[in-house]
């Protein structure tokens, strides 16, 4: 499972590494602040910490979010597709039309352009996971409706 993790990341840097040389950022995971998830994209307590905002290099942004039991996003979708990489813990995601699935540490998620879908921890363990969501033009994602506690269930 290393490897594939190691893969993904090496492609993702690969993809996006610019034709010119640019210096060498780094943001400690102490000088990053944790929010809170708003209300609005997440039900019950997600912890947000933007890694990396994105630049024209990347075209990505960098996030590791901290579900607690039960949290989750809302449905979603991406206009430039989403890498998600579990950290640690046991999570859920689902596309639109189609069964829940199991998510845990060193698993790595594609989503590609426009899945409408949704993630989170599952009610019994808490989940994180690094999510790099690329941007097309000034957006990267479309927010959409909460999803029920039926759908989650």
């Amino acid at each position: 499972m290393k490897h594939v993790i190691a893969a993904a990341v090496s492609a993702a840097s690969i993809a996006s590494t610019p034709a010119i040389a640019e210096s060498i950022e780094i943001r400690h995971s102490g000088e990053v602040q944790v929010v809170s998830g708003k209300p609005e994209n997440f039900t019950g307590n997600a912890g947000v910490r933007a890694l990396l905002p994105p630049n024209d290099s990347t075209r990505a942004s960098v996030g590791l979010v901290d579900f607690a039991l039960g949290a989750r996003t809302t449905w979603h979708s991406h206009p430039a597709g989403q890498m998600l990489i579990v950290t640690s813990g046991m999570g859920w995601i689902q596309e639109e039309g189609k069964s829940r699935r199991v998510i845990e540490t060193g698993d790595v998620v594609w989503i590609p352009v426009g899945v409408k879908h949704w993630h989170g921890a599952t009610d019994k363990t808490a989940m994180s996971h690094i999510a790099l969501t690329y941007m097309k033009g000034d957006k990267n994602v479309d927010w959409l409706e909460p999803v029920s506690d039926e759908q989650y269930r």
